[in-house]
């Protein structure tokens, strides 16, 4: 099983990054540094900047916290140098991965090898890739006593390993992949049926969760009337 679930490359100068709420762990290398960005509950807005290498690698559910020795939950809605982590791993590989220049395939690759290296498998991690999984494809809110049931695990327990090891809980990871959804589909429908096709009550509960998460109602986001961004 590959250990990154997609990567991208950011090298250049946008106008603007905007983060999505994401319920990943992703690794950022740029500028020659690799740096742990956590889990975000909420949308994130930044000026354009030139970078002339800059690539994200989003981690798959449960790889974070077997790799990265530590809670990911406080890694939510933070970033930290993955020295501060590994140590001289961390440079060592950061010296490797400036020599592959602006080879955004071979960066992955080097990445997903050195992730590979650290891995260390537990039940737990493997049951909250189980969960997440289980989680994002809920019709719906309010359904979380079923999953806990299908995985023959209890509430209290399925809200412990998700937290632990994708560093949110079930609910918000519920909340996350919802919206997700919702920003991907946009395109295809107008608001009331983007809100009964994702799993939302209705259109005022999709309106209040993207003002809670992207910081805007989704009439504003998807017109581009944005929050001012924030320096890089």
């Amino acid at each position: 099983m590959e250990l990154i679930e997609d990567s991208q490359d950011l090298s250049g100068a946008p106008d603007r990054i905007v983060h999505m709420p994401d319920t990943a762990t992703a690794l950022v290398f740029r500028d020659g540094e690799l740096v742990v960005v956590g889990p975000r509950t909420r949308a994130a807005y930044f000026a354009g900047k030139e970078l002339e290498v800059c690539v994200k690698a989003r981690l798959r559910p449960g790889v974070a916290g077997a790799v990265l020795d530590m809670p990911v939950r406080e890694l939510v809605d933070g970033t930290i140098p993955l020295s501060a982590l590994w140590g001289d791993a961390a440079t060592d590989l950061e010296r490797r991965l400036v020599r592959l220049g602006r080879d955004c395939e071979s960066i992955r690759e080097c990445l997903e090898e050195s992730l590979a290296a650290r891995l260390r498998p537990t039940d737990h991690a493997r049951l909250a890739r189980t969960a997440v999984s289980a989680v994002s494809a809920l019709s719906g809110p309010g359904r979380l006593p079923e999953l806990a049931r299908s995985l023959a695990v209890s509430e209290r327990q399925l809200r412990y390993v998700v937290t632990e090891n994708v560093g949110v809980p079930p609910k918000a990871v519920a909340r996350i992949t919802r919206l997700r959804s919702a920003l991907g589909a946009r395109r295809h429908m107008d608001l009331a049926q983007l809100a009964a096709t994702n799993g939302y009550y209705d259109q005022s509960h999709m309106t209040a969760e993207f003002r809670s998460m992207m910081g805007v109602p989704p009439g504003a986001f998807f017109a581009g009337r944005l929050p001012a961004p924030q320096p890089c």
